[in-house]
């Protein structure tokens, strides 16, 4: 009996209990005046990294939130959960492919947003190794299809939402990341010229818990079927962040980035 009630007592592991230790906390004031009374858009609002942006965003009280996705499922039910969380948030939902320059430029003309933030990828290694055309596609060509619209559209600020894989990429999709960084920072420069010009912030971070195409999914699908686990080297070390953590830097790399240019609003 006492076993029983001791098993009755314990909880599933979360990931955040293998994290090792204690999550990090952010100052975000700088962010919720950031993003306060803004019209915001999300590419992949309804992946593992853009839906938490999503949820993130609307707590901070923006004018109006878009949701983009090429999902029709998860563009669905982000914005079921958007609708729960706060109701009364303008919003929209925006079914589209971040590599189809004519939908992307009819939906930027239509939103008329201040700040894009581009989550939209293909960022499962082995696979875009497997499609190298389809990552090049998607990671470098569609964000340069999303840059571009940014500028046309006079778009105060594009936040692109990278990865430490496009350190001296060994990976296509390192490569096609750091394609699409090197894009960004070249039109930043250009923009920076002009007076109301579109300013562009690149955000990298490395594995985040959870995330879709994360090792940690696959390895708690493994421990639930009894093992074995794959791992790459039995002496390889890992380093994680949190999915709130992660989303926390996005922000306020963003919001200060925004310090030095300040976002100019709708044109």
């Amino acid at each position: 009996l006492g076993n029983l009630h001791l098993a009755r007592q314990l909880r599933e592991v979360q990931v955040e209990d293998v994290l090792g230790r204690e999550p990090v906390q952010l100052d975000l004031e700088v962010v919720a005046s950031y993003l306060a009374g803004k019209s915001v858009l999300v590419t992949g609002a309804g992946g593992s990294i853009g839906s938490e942006l999503v949820r993130q965003i609307s707590d901070f009280g923006p004018a109006r939130l878009a949701l983009l996705d090429s999902s029709e499922y998860h563009l669905y039910e982000i914005d079921q959960e958007l609708s729960r969380r706060h109701s009364a948030l303008p919003r929209a939902m925006l079914l589209a492919d971040v590599r189809d320059p004519r939908r992307l430029n009819a939906l930027l003309a239509a939103e008329r947003p201040e700040i894009v933030f581009h989550a939209a990828a293909l960022k499962h290694v082995p696979m875009v190794e497997a499609h190298p055309d389809e990552g090049v596609l998607t990671n470098a060509i569609g964000t340069r299809i999303v840059a571009d619209a940014c500028v046309k559209h006079g778009v105060g600020a594009m936040v692109v939402i990278s990865t430490d894989k496009a350190v001296n990429p060994s990976s296509v999709m390192g490569a096609s990341k750091r394609l699409a960084e090197q894009y960004c920072q070249a039109l930043d420069l250009a923009e920076a010229k002009k007076e109301r010009g579109t300013h562009f912030v690149a955000v990298r971070f490395g594995n985040v818990l959870c995330s879709t195409g994360s090792v940690v999914p696959l390895f708690q699908k493994q421990l639930a079927d009894g093992g074995p686990l794959t791992v790459t080297h039995p002496e390889v070390d890992r380093y994680f962040m949190t999915v709130r953590e992660a989303l926390d830097l996005v922000l306020m790399a963003s919001a200060m980035g925004a310090a030095h240019r300040p976002v100019s609003g709708k044109l």
